[in-house]
């Protein structure tokens, strides 16, 4: 079997380009699973001060929107197809009537989502950062505005 180095350049570097793109649809399945889950939040959201609460959940939503957006354009500058396919990624409650939650219960929910996709961005950024320095740059920008919405909730959960 050849090894990488007899391949001509191009298939090497079609190789990697094949497996950036994997990662950066898989980051934007994750996007979009983040704008159902707070859309589906804010608008079941009841309570003493639910309109404010309402208000934050729906500017995450559009801020995740946001993010979707800049990875679907990213990938297809790369030449790809973004991929808005969810299908492995939604949960059970997903699609569960929103009823009956609490607002703590919907913050946490949120919170550990916004840490998975911090964690997320953290493993990509180190394979990028030579590869592509342009994603790169990208995540960096997701990854800061992904700590800021997870301290948001945070500060909420906060007595």
């Amino acid at each position: 079997m050849a090894d990488m180095h007899s391949q001509p350049f191009a298939a090497a570097a079609g190789d990697d380009l094949g497996v950036r793109l994997t990662l950066l649809n898989a980051a934007l399945a994750t996007e979009v699973v983040s704008v159902r889950r707070y859309t589906r939040h804010a608008l079941s959201v009841r309570g003493p001060h639910h309109e404010a609460v309402k208000s934050a959940f729906g500017q995450h939503a559009r801020e995740e929107q946001d993010h979707a957006l800049r990875l679907a354009e990213r990938i297809q500058q790369l030449g790809g197809r973004p991929d808005f396919n969810i299908g492995g990624l939604m949960s059970s409650g997903d699609t569960q009537n929103e009823e009956g939650r609490t607002l703590v219960e919907m913050l946490r929910e949120n919170l550990a989502a916004e840490r998975v996709a911090i964690e997320t961005y953290r493993d990509l950024i180190p394979y990028f950062a030579e590869r592509d320095p342009t994603t790169r740059r990208l995540l960096e920008e997701l990854l800061d505005e992904e700590e800021a919405h997870a301290n948001a909730l945070h500060a909420l959960l906060e007595p």
